[in-house]
């Protein structure tokens, strides 16, 4: 039997449940656990970590919207991931990390040797934290890194964090989703930006919805896609100060080159930037990005309302399914 997906959004987790959730995870019967938004007493969290470090067969946890709220949460977390060897995608969106959080998760995160999905949006980081992020897209002929990144709302975050990130993304060999949306760039920082899409030979999409950007910004990255190669696909400039009329040039050109190349193997079909809708927690949601699925208990427990989680995400437990 394939590994279930446990999938529970926003409900007070009782004890039963927690060791059925454990029982599952142990016996490498989850795939995907979700618990976005959920409460557990620190008891309980802890025991699901224990057993995430015993599964063999988990590939994605979401654990979204401050079901890791303190530094102990974070403890338990960070030793799961020093013994866990399965995991490809980690979502911690909306938690109260601070740099502290970061420091602690780091060794486990930089080291790990299958995650290439993670979420740290809206986790209240700042340069510290940025900087150990930045390790862990290595430059080309490194270790492999991370293929998608989300640091969404992370306002305390300063220009010069932004500008060593953007120079890691320049020389990173493996990163080709990066979310940004809903931190305070600005054109300066946004012309980085776009020089490191430039040097980028692997970076396919970007979101800059709602950071501040004006026309300068958007005919930076118009002269960037017309005159230049670029691995390209996707850049989101909504909730900016840029004309229409601008952003459906950038779009209109993204996807001619699109048709020019093959399709890239994580997007498949038109790829313009209102065609993209990666399922995924936003900080202020524009859209409904969330669908009701059904949760696949150990035990004959009732059904849940749950979320569905990354695009890349799904995409990376197909690949594992085939």
């Amino acid at each position: 039997m394939l590994p279930a997906s446990i999938q529970i959004t926003g409900e007070l987790l009782s004890a039963a449940e927690v060791q059925d959730i454990c029982e599952s995870l142990k016996e490498d019967g989850v795939r995907l656990l979700s618990v976005r938004g959920c409460q557990l007493s620190d008891r309980d969290f802890g025991r699901v970590c224990r057993s995430v470090a015993e599964s063999r067969s988990l590939a994605q946890l979401n654990l979204n919207l401050g079901v890791v709220s303190s530094i102990s949460r974070t403890r338990h977390l960070a030793d799961a991931l020093t013994n866990n060897r399965s995991l490809q995608t980690l979502f911690l969106h909306g938690s109260p990390l601070l740099d502290a959080g970061l420091v602690t998760l780091n060794p486990a995160l930089s080291t790990h040797p299958s995650l290439v999905c993670l979420d740290l949006g809206d986790c209240m980081l700042g340069d510290e934290a940025l900087a150990l992020i930045c390790g862990m897209l290595p430059p080309d002929g490194a270790k492999s890194g991370l293929r998608e990144l989300t640091l969404s709302a992370n306002p305390g975050i300063s220009s010069k964090g932004w500008a060593r990130l953007a120079i890691a993304v320049a020389h990173s060999s493996q990163l080709r989703v990066l979310n940004l949306d809903y931190n305070p760039l600005g054109d300066q920082m946004a012309g980085m930006l776009a020089v490191a899409v430039a040097s980028s030979r692997t970076l396919e999409v970007l979101d800059l919805e709602g950071t501040g950007l004006t026309n300068q910004s958007a005919q930076v990255f118009l002269d960037m896609v017309e005159n230049y190669p670029t691995s390209l696909r996707v850049l989101v400039l909504a909730e900016n100060d840029i004309s229409p009329e601008l952003q459906q040039q950038i779009s209109d050109l993204l996807s001619e080159g699109e048709e020019e190349d093959e399709a890239p193997p994580l997007y498949k079909g038109p790829t313009s930037s209102s065609a993209l809708q990666p399922i995924r927690d936003k900080y202020q949601p524009i859209r409904d990005k969330y669908q009701p699925l059904t949760w696949l208990p150990h035990s004959n427990s009732g059904p849940h309302m749950v979320t569905l989680t990354s695009g890349l995400g799904e995409s990376l437990l197909a690949e594992t399914e085939m």
